[in-house]
């Protein structure tokens, strides 16, 4: 471990793909003397690539245990498949590292206690990878919605509408599967590609429940207030993958606030992601890849910029855990976790094909789109309703189950 004085040792595991994004993000700090990287780790071949050389000195491997026995670092970003997730933390941890953790961070709760207790006996913490919680247009919305602008909140929506190619699903061994060699994987639209849009909702929800600025509603008796209580989701395919391309999804709290998800990988015109916040005195939008916030009042969309970087968050944290919080800690992804595990027990997503897809392009470029899949996800955000209820022909009746109940400590807060 590094002394006083001294940059914190960092290494990244899962150096390509995704990671990347976490080398160039890592370079000008480790060039500044902020942190020093001293490995990078993956399957792969890692090479230098332009925002993100490999560092002389720093050591390049295969295995991320040989890794940590050589280098020891003080914090290791893991930037790998999900279902590899918690063996890697909890080697990271034992080795007494600090980890950034790339969303999603788990794929069940028996998961996050088990990644949580490893935590809390090494004395060390983790911060999870969903980087719009840091936004300071979030901010701004819950502390709207706290200050009551909104009258009191009656319902919580997202819409998005992305394309992803054949190629996307040829990437890796793990794409597009719910399970791989006997472990879960579930790399469907809510829970991979699209998690950030159901996180920003579950933050703007635990923002609402802890003001008080719910709208009195029929609440889960024996549920925390801003626990997800009983899921209603509707899982949809367009290819012959295991999990989902397109899903609508409802979480009723524990206070009766509903949390609903309309959100596609085969969709037209492109909706990067919003956040629909329903109030007894107005409506607010979040765009949240770009931070543009509609509040009541406002003439239009404006962006709201700034973002706190979880390294540099969790660097600082680090050095001053009294004063700065985490803004991503494990305990505050509990509920999204959840949501992860009841989908993960949902029945196989329904295929929708035939005339009502259009493929466009060839070969790992092709796309497929599900025709006027955006208006309907569209008219779901605005009614708080599930595509089956709006008599969207390719819709199928919802799974309806209860939630389980989190043992483990959570973080109120809004970052």
């Amino acid at each position: 471990m590094t002394g006083a004085g001294t940059p914190p040792r960092v290494a990244l595991v899962g150096a390509s793909g995704h990671g990347m994004w976490h080398r160039r993000t890592i370079t000008p700090l480790h060039d500044t003397g902020r942190l020093e990287l001293v490995a990078l780790v993956d399957v792969r071949p890692v090479e230098s690539a332009p925002g993100a050389p490999v560092p002389p000195g720093a050591g390049v491997f295969t295995d991320h245990r040989e890794m940590l026995a050589a280098t020891r670092p003080d914090v290791v970003v893991v930037c790998t498949p999900p279902h590899t997730h918690l063996p890697i933390a909890l080697d990271a941890v034992a080795a007494g590292a600090d980890l950034l953790l790339e969303k999603p961070p788990v794929l069940s709760l028996a998961e996050h206690r088990t990644l949580a207790a490893a935590l809390a006996g090494a004395g060390r913490v983790a911060q999870v990878g969903f980087q719009a919680l840091g936004s300071a247009a979030l901010r701004e919305l819950t502390s709207a919605v706290a200050d009551g602008r909104l009258g009191r909140v009656t319902g919580i929506c997202t819409v998005a509408s992305w394309q992803r190619t054949d190629g996307y699903y040829a990437r890796a061994p793990w794409a597009g599967r719910r399970s791989l060699d006997g472990r879960p994987v579930l790399d469907g639209v809510l829970v991979n590609p699209l998690a950030h849009a159901v996180m920003q909702c579950l933050a703007v929800a635990g923002a609402a429940v802890a003001a008080g600025a719910v709208a009195p509603l029929a609440a889960v008796h024996g549920v925390a207030p801003d626990w997800p209580a009983q899921v209603e989701l509707e899982r949809y395919r367009t290819r012959p993958i295991e999990v989902d391309d397109t899903a609508a999804l409802r979480a009723t709290l524990g206070c009766g606030l509903p949390v609903l998800a309309a959100v596609t990988l085969a969709g037209e015109e492109f909706v990067a992601g919003e956040v629909v916040v329903h109030g007894s005195a107005g409506r607010a939008v979040l765009d949240y890849t770009t931070d543009h916030l509609t509040l009541p009042g406002d003439q239009g969309p404006r962006a709201v910029p700034g973002r706190v970087n979880l390294l540099e968050n969790l660097l600082a944290h680090r050095a001053d855990p009294g004063t700065v919080p985490l803004v991503a800690p494990l305990p505050r992804t509990a509920a999204f976790t959840a949501l992860v595990q009841a989908i993960s027990a949902a029945p196989e997503p329904e295929l929708v094909g035939g005339e009502r897809v259009l493929a466009t392009g060839g070969g790992a470029d092709r796309v497929l789109t599900i025709r006027g899949v955006n208006a309907a996800l569209r008219r779901a955000a605005a009614e708080g309703a599930l595509l089956s209820e709006l008599g969207v022909p390719w819709a199928v009746k919802p799974h309806r189950a209860a939630v389980e109940q989190e043992a483990v400590e959570r973080e109120a807060g809004d970052g």
